[in-house]
């Protein structure tokens, strides 16, 4: 099992140096988040990058079908490049919110998942090398010959990892599907809400997760090895209901355990919080 922890709230200088007092005391990652109007994740981990040299800087999580694929490999690619490879792209739908809604409409949960398709193929494509081209219903690129950027540092790029939503009772699972595609898991029930979040995961669901995702990869010729199962929980709080002992979680299938502290509040006391639990290490 790794450890991370999701950085909750914190201006970018403030974030740079908590990813490097998390650096200091053992965890192997820290993540950002990404709002539509709000601090720029990526330019936030790309000073990270600059302040760390060991531990891994992700986004837990990007909303990338509001993306253009090109500029999200661009910062990606920024990112990685920075820190020697040490980038992981964690995407979804999103969550709708007053912050999304008072920008841009809602798509629909079905238009957003076709956008994030097809941008995931663009951002894996571009990471690639020219010449790449592709033609979508939402997004399209040809190949380019001037300008070109170096490539990142992890090839074929950095690893891309899924928000996986088990349905109950629903024959197909487009999200596992999905995510099983990809490097890597967030594995989820159905059933949350904006009124009452967190994950309704429990260690036979997750259980389910993973031998689909297994049976999924398999018949595409893939493996599990290097594949990441990655568990949101809290250690120290009462933010949604996955709690410790993380060994139950490994034997479930997990590989890395995630501090997601979403209720600490967004104030001085908040940060001074953040700063000690992340001072203290992972409770491994």
């Amino acid at each position: 099992m790794r450890f991370g922890a999701v950085i909750p709230y914190a201006t970018e200088r403030e974030f740079t140096e908590l990813a490097a007092v998390a650096e200091e005391a053992g965890w192997e990652q820290v993540f950002s988040w990404e709002a539509v109007w709000g601090q720029d994740a990526w330019v936030t981990l790309g000073a990270a990058a600059m302040a760390t040299e060991r531990i891994r800087l992700g986004t837990l999580l990007t909303p990338a079908s509001r993306h253009r694929p090109w500029d999200l490999a661009s910062k990606v690619a920024s990112v990685d490049r920075l820190s020697g490879g040490r980038v992981t792209l964690g995407v979804g739908l999103g969550a709708l919110h007053g912050n999304w809604l008072a920008f841009e409409a809602d798509e629909g949960r079905a238009a957003r998942a076709r956008k994030l398709d097809e941008g995931l193929a663009v951002y894996a494509g571009l990471m690639g090398g020219q010449p790449f081209e592709f033609t979508g219903e939402h997004w399209s690129a040809a190949p380019v010959t001037e300008l070109v950027p170096p490539p990142p540092v992890q090839t074929p790029h950095p690893p891309v990892w899924c928000v996986g939503m088990l349905v109950p009772g629903r024959p197909r699972q487009r999200s596992l599907e999905r995510a099983a595609r990809w490097n890597g898991v967030f594995p989820a029930i159905a059933g949350g809400t904006l009124e009452d979040p967190g994950s309704r995961l429990t260690h036979d669901g997750l259980r389910e997760v993973v031998d689909r995702i297994g049976t999924l990869r398999a018949d595409a010729g893939l493996s599990m090895e290097g594949y990441d199962v990655v568990v949101e929980g809290d250690s120290h709080g009462s933010f949604g209901q996955t709690r410790p002992p993380v060994d139950a979680w490994a034997d479930a299938g997990a590989t890395w355990w995630v501090e997601s502290w979403w209720d600490l509040p967004d104030s001085p006391e908040g940060r001074a919080e953040t700063r000690r639990r992340l001072a203290l290490g992972p409770q491994r």
